[in-house]
């Protein structure tokens, strides 16, 4: 069973990034629910402003972040210029590999993206438990009631 975003209803992934508000998690921008975080783009923009953070793999170029396109009438950002492809995953991979951000920045950085995914697929399994033992539940009630009319059906016949 998926793990549901309570405000759009789509399904969150270990790539979304996810916020955690009164034990619910959700999608941080349903629009975008696998976009850039803030402290992704403030490392790129503070230790990545002036070399390339991103590379597209059907063009052939790479490109920093502020050559990024976005598209005006839509909800899409961290576009090749050229071709329009999506190059979010490429700009996250350099967060997390970049020789220029210092170890310990790249280290938390990379603790707490994996935490978050952690909590995504924790969340999923105790769903999916939770999920089993109410199909448990629902089985040994019927299972119940029906032993319960057997009986109550016995004796209003003797």
């Amino acid at each position: 069973m998926k793990l549901n975003c309570p405000k759009c209803s789509r399904p969150i992934v270990v790539s979304d990034v996810i916020e955690l508000s009164n034990g619910v998690l959700s999608h941080v921008d349903c629009a975008r629910p696998q976009n850039l975080t803030a402290e992704e783009r403030a490392l790129l923009f503070v230790f990545c402003s002036n070399h390339a953070v991103a590379q597209c793999l059907a063009c052939g170029l790479s490109f920093r972040l502020l050559d990024l396109a976005a598209d005006g009438l839509g909800s899409r950002t961290n576009l090749c210029p050229r071709c329009r492809r999506d190059l979010t995953q490429s700009a996250r991979a350099h967060v997390y590999s970049c020789a220029m951000l210092p170890a310990e920045v790249r280290l938390k950085a990379q603790a707490a993206r994996e935490a978050a995914q952690h909590l995504v697929k924790e969340s999923q399994q105790l769903r999916d438990t939770s999920d089993v033992l109410i199909r448990e539940a629902e089985a040994l009630l019927f299972e119940r009631l029906g032993s319960l009319r057997e009986v109550m059906s016995r004796r209003t016949t003797s």
